[in-house]
């Protein structure tokens, strides 16, 4: 599976869903920017997106709801311990209240992974990181046994987190 993502602004990307509405595509917008997500087996419609391969899931992309993207700078030697990680978390978040569905995403044209959450709305979100569920995921964090604290350091930069809006069709 692979997922494919452009900018735009809202109209001219609520357009082009419209256009290929056989497509799985979601509109996401924030208070800075608009964004169009494309999921899909075969080659997007997109003329310049940002590429990536699923490379886990779990729940169905949603038609509503608070998308975050954690976006994670990796190093060429740092992949495969980053996915090994990321491919044997403890599969927690798809228990949690709200959580509508996870894309890991491998980056085809970057360096930059994203670990993609969609919640029902912004405070199932910040529900999930205040759980105990978020605390044991997150429990290595810093440490030497944690993936920040990897030897050498597996990060490009530091991460980041852009959040958007999922408003219903």
């Amino acid at each position: 599976m692979n997922l494919f993502i452009t900018s735009g602004t809202a109209d001219f990307l609520l357009k082009l869903k419209e256009k290929h509405q056989g497509e799985n595509m979601v509109l996401m917008n924030s208070n800075e920017s608009s964004i169009l997500v494309h999921e899909t087996e075969g080659k997007t419609l997109f003329s310049s997106p940002r590429k990536y391969e699923v490379i886990d899931s779990a729940g169905t992309l949603g038609r509503e709801g608070f998308a975050v993207f954690n976006n994670i700078p990796v190093t060429d030697e740092g992949r495969p311990l980053f996915e090994d990680r990321f491919l044997n978390r403890p599969r927690m978040i798809e228990n949690e209240p709200g959580f509508v569905a996870i894309r890991v995403l491998r980056p085809l044209s970057s360096n930059t992974y994203i670990i993609l959450t969609i919640w029902e709305n912004e405070s199932s979100f910040e529900n999930w990181q205040k759980s105990k569920a978020y605390a044991h995921a997150h429990k290595n964090r810093g440490t030497e046994t944690g993936i920040d604290g990897a030897k050498p350091n597996i990060f490009e930069s530091a991460s980041y987190v852009s959040k958007y809006y999922i408003e219903g069709e």
